[in-house]
């Protein structure tokens, strides 16, 4: 009995969760690269109005160049559109996020990649970024590293397998976090921007600032 059956069927239900996660990565994208997003997506009314315009808007560039030539292409772009304004998460008031920054003070919250504490596992770390440490915390909250902000004495991004690294040493410690993905190189940079933003009158943080523009 030919199994191609089973094989299609298993490819189209990973096809829904990597569309949903390059999705969510280009939403992140999106909301770093313009801050005025941030307003409308914590604001349920105009989210939600953002994805009925963008769902419309799809809709019609599927229906209005069927009759035009080449209009096949303007019409799968549109298509494009409306997927997407269907699979956009809702609107997030305030979510777990927000209240552990508040509570530890923290300015700025980026992906902080892969993270493997010691000799356990890699885990998908975010950075929680105030002036005076950075916290690298799990999914579930839980501390990762801790790192004072303060002590560190190196912060440089670089290509690494598959993707790339951030590496922060400070004393005789050192955190490395991989990022992969087509996101990859511009999270790292994020979060090394952030970091340097952080607290710039920090014992040599002048200076990584200056390497980091050079």
């Amino acid at each position: 009995m030919s199994t191609t059956p089973t094989a299609i069927t298993t490819e189209a239900t990973k096809f829904l969760p990597r569309l949903r996660g390059f999705i969510g990565a280009a939403l992140f994208f999106a909301l770093r690269r313009f801050p005025r997003l941030v307003q409308i997506y914590r604001n349920e009314n105009s989210w939600a109005v953002f994805r009925f315009v963008l769902a419309c808007f799809g809709a019609a560039l599927v229906i209005l160049p069927l009759g035009l030539w080449k209009g096949w292409m303007v019409a799968i772009f549109g298509l494009v559109l409306f997927v997407t304004a269907i699979l956009l998460p809702p609107a997030e008031i305030e979510s777990g996020t927000d209240r552990k920054a508040r509570e530890l003070g923290a300015q700025t919250v980026v992906s902080g990649g892969d993270y493997a504490p010691g000799n356990a596992p890699s885990t998908h770390a975010r950075l929680f970024i105030s002036p005076v440490h950075i916290w690298a915390l799990d999914a579930q909250f839980r501390p990762l590293v801790v790192i004072p902000v303060g002590e560190i004495t190196r912060l440089r991004v670089e290509p690494a397998r598959s993707g790339w690294m951030l590496q922060v040493r400070w004393g005789d410690h050192k955190a490395e976090f991989r990022y992969q993905g087509i996101f990859a190189e511009r999270f790292a940079r994020l979060a090394e921007e952030s970091i340097l933003a952080a607290n710039p009158s920090a014992p040599g943080m002048e200076r990584k600032q200056r390497a980091a523009g050079a």
